[in-house]
């Protein structure tokens, strides 16, 4: 009874200080009944999520790029780059993502992206992105309504202007895949929305449709 007692104070801390942290995973899937996470939510280090039986929960972690699929009964604790599991099964695997990109900014980014624009109007320099997508399909993390406007910058003509009412998932991703749509592979893109802007690229032999969620995701904000 002492050491039940002993490991659930100890869970609690471990949790306490768990939101004045950078987040370092996203919830790709949830199934049955999962309590501390619920799809599509940002994770951070000391989390606890428990499952119930015949739950599971998929967590893709964002700078070492390990995607783990954990089933059944069972207490996980996240990490830095990677979970903790107490009971349940764990099936993982390494994913193709930008850990570079895990905990930039919105202001780093823009102000990066603005001086690459103006080099690119001048024809002073190659262009360099920020970001390299391994999906075709981005899914991107814009909140509340505006104007998404995605716009290709090594090859003339290609843009496109994306109307959001705040309605899209958790009110702040908008998926390409959910909507059958994707950019070209090795194609080099600009994406702004309201004060947010970005330069990323997509990787040669990136797939459409819905891939694994840190290989395609783009943090507008």
């Amino acid at each position: 009874m002492k050491r039940v007692i002993a490991l659930g104070i100890g869970l609690l801390a471990l949790a306490a200080p768990a939101a004045a942290e950078s987040p370092v995973a996203i919830v790709e899937e949830v199934q049955g009944k999962v309590t501390g996470a619920e799809f599509m939510d940002y994770l951070t280090p000391k989390t606890v999520i428990k499952l119930g039986a015949n739950s599971s929960v998929v967590i893709s972690y964002l700078k070492s790029c390990r995607r783990e699929k954990i089933d059944g009964i069972g207490t996980v604790i996240i990490g830095t780059d990677e979970s903790l599991v107490h009971l349940a099964s764990v099936k993982d695997e390494k994913t193709e993502c930008d850990a570079s990109h895990a905990h930039a900014t919105g202001r780093e980014t823009s102000e990066v992206a603005a001086t690459v624009v103006r080099s690119v109007a001048k024809n002073d320099t190659a262009i360099k992105p920020q970001l390299t997508l391994y999906g075709a399909s981005p899914l991107v993390q814009a909140t509340g309504s505006g104007t998404l406007q995605i716009e290709r910058l090594d090859v003339s003509g290609e843009r496109q202007q994306i109307v959001l009412d705040g309605k899209q998932a958790k009110g702040k991703f908008y998926d390409f895949a959910a909507v059958n749509k994707a950019l070209s592979p090795g194609g080099i893109y600009s994406a702004k929305f309201k004060s947010a802007h970005i330069i990323f690229q997509v990787d040669a032999h990136a797939r459409a449709g819905p891939t694994p969620i840190v290989g395609r995701l783009v943090r507008m904000d």
